[in-house]
């Protein structure tokens, strides 16, 4: 059974506070540490850089998840993996060439992942299932925090999940957006392992906040 894990996104995070906030998530037993790299142009806002997971992998060994919200990811690739990102998930929309960019990825000892906008289809990317690592599931519209969950993804989260039985292929499947202790509970019932919550968890108590969505797994 694939564990299911807690991955908080640091865009929720305070910037001015931020070393505080990863500690108090790590320190309350998160799994992993979610990261959105945005250009501006793909999605309408600017985040963090190659140089912010550098920064943020002097301080934990937990695995960093970078979730590149970019166009021509392969122009970043370099720079994310020298950084010390331990899995990489690449839209498919962003690139012409995604298949080479699973690729390079795995090239350089780093687990893959595609991403699902909330209006792509898995269909689209029935040729790479058998080669990623992992599924992210967008269940907002990418760009911005505290939206809230869109329940139409929950039918692509079952997808995900009986083609992997189906095929016995090997990725998670993970979700991001309008992640709180309820929506947890139906997107693990629907399949998925990853959950990545962020304003639910860094606009209150820290460490309640992860305990709340530990039980909600249970």
């Amino acid at each position: 059974m694939v564990k299911q894990m807690i991955a908080p996104s640091i865009l929720s995070a305070q910037r001015l506070n931020l070393q505080a906030d990863i500690d108090q998530a790590v320190a309350a037993g998160v799994d992993m540490l979610h990261i959105d790299l945005m250009d501006g142009v793909f999605v309408p806002t600017l985040s963090f850089g190659p140089a912010f997971i550098k920064d943020i992998r002097t301080i934990t060994q937990v695995p960093l998840d970078a979730h590149l919200m970019v166009c021509n990811p392969e122009h970043y690739l370099d720079e994310v993996i020298a950084a010390g990102a331990d899995l990489i998930n690449v839209h498919v929309e962003s690139t012409q060439h995604i298949f080479r960019l699973i690729q390079l990825i795995h090239a350089a000892h780093k687990k893959a992942g595609v991403v699902l906008n909330p209006g792509t289809a898995v269909t689209t990317i029935a040729p790479l299932l058998a080669t990623v690592d992992n599924v992210l599931v967008m269940t907002v519209n990418p760009g911005f925090g505290g939206q809230a969950f869109i329940d139409a993804m929950l039918e692509k989260i079952q997808q995900l999940a009986q083609l992997k039985a189906q095929h016995n292929y090997n990725y998670t499947i993970e979700v991001d957006g309008g992640i709180n202790d309820q929506t947890i509970q139906q997107c693990a019932q629907a399949g998925a392992n990853i959950f990545v919550a962020g304003s639910y968890i860094f606009d209150h108590q820290i460490a309640s906040q992860i305990q709340k969505l530990q039980q909600a797994l249970k």
